[in-house]
């Protein structure tokens, strides 16, 4: 297959999302219900009526966003002819998009998908105090130079490389003052541009490891299948299929480096032509377009991208 099916992580939210989906479709409203179901609570309401800083809290930005992106592709299944099985090479996602991935390649149900996120999203949010740490993006550096810049500026803390999302958009993250030092070296390095992020924890650094050893907790009771395509995971950026693996990849995944660019990279070298962006409300992938050179990008998150969607996988097999 020249196919790879990638799921967003955390930023791609919006109110609304997914509701027309679930209007039009009953494949995508049970996605929902399963989702209310295994959580005890309406997170469909919050994702369809906000307030908008509600959606954004960790805890329900994570579920909400594999809910719409497991209900996207159901109604690819069941409209469009999607197989993840026979249409997919891999699977891959950014961060909380990789427990999307799984759900969709059968590896994890999407009942344990959601509640895992729930536990995802509160460890990490409590791992660190708000304030004491943070993130910033370096726009305009390679990889290399922006973990020499995270190295430099730590100084005896934590300052690392925490999401390597290709086009020159390297986020790093931990101890506030070692990431604003790092703001103001990567400006003396050649950076376009060098910003904090208005982010509530330092994600993807060693800061995290409390929330790491939480998902190990929460992971080891949980069944995890062979998937039924391979996963291209987030901390090797290569192609992974025992459970037991996935299991540990994705607990290091919380302290771990998103080597984003590298996926798909990896993808792109092995076939891959057409990257469907399965779920969210915003233009997340794009990265694709920069790293993977010629290869076809197909955004899909509502009902009017089902048709193109389908036209697109046509000409993937």
């Amino acid at each position: 297959m020249t196919a790879a099916f990638t799921f967003p992580g955390q930023g791609s939210q919006a109110v609304g999302m997914g509701k027309a989906l679930a209007d039009a479709f009953p494949a995508a409203k049970a996605v929902f219900d399963e989702v209310d179901a295994a959580l005890g609570e309406k997170l469909s309401a919050i994702i369809w009526d906000g307030p908008p800083e509600t959606l954004q809290l960790t805890e329900n930005a994570q579920p909400a966003l594999m809910a719409v992106s497991i209900a996207t592709l159901r109604v690819l299944e069941s409209e469009a002819g999607f197989s993840v099985a026979r249409d997919a090479a891999f699977v891959a996602g950014h961060s909380l998009g990789e427990y999307s991935a799984l759900a969709a390649a059968g590896s994890l149900s999407v009942s344990d998908t959601a509640r895992l996120l729930r536990t995802r999203g509160l460890a990490m949010q409590k791992a660190v105090p708000v304030g004491v740490g943070a993130m910033a993006a370096l726009l305009g550096l390679d990889y290399e130079t922006a973990v020499a810049v995270a190295e430099e500026a730590a100084q005896g803390e934590v300052c690392q490389a925490a999401n390597d999302n290709g086009g020159g958009q390297v986020v790093v993250s931990g101890d506030k003052a070692a990431v604003d030092r790092a703001v103001e070296i990567a400006k003396t390095r050649g950076a376009k541009r060098a910003m904090l992020l208005p982010v509530s924890a330092p994600f993807h650094c060693k800061l995290m490891q409390p929330a790491a050893d939480a998902m190990a907790k929460a992971l080891a009771d949980v069944t995890i299948n062979k998937p039924a395509v391979p996963l291209v995971s987030n901390v090797l950026a290569s192609p992974i299929t025992d459970p037991d693996e996935i299991r540990r990849r994705l607990v290091e995944q919380v302290t771990g480096t998103v080597r984003w660019r590298e996926s798909v990279s990896y993808m792109a070298g092995h076939g891959v032509t057409r990257f469907f962006e399965i779920g969210g409300a915003s233009g997340w992938g794009g990265v694709e377009m920069s790293v993977a050179a010629g290869a076809v990008r197909v955004a899909v998150g509502g009902p009017n991208d089902i048709a193109s969607a389908k036209e697109a996988l046509a000409a993937a097999r």
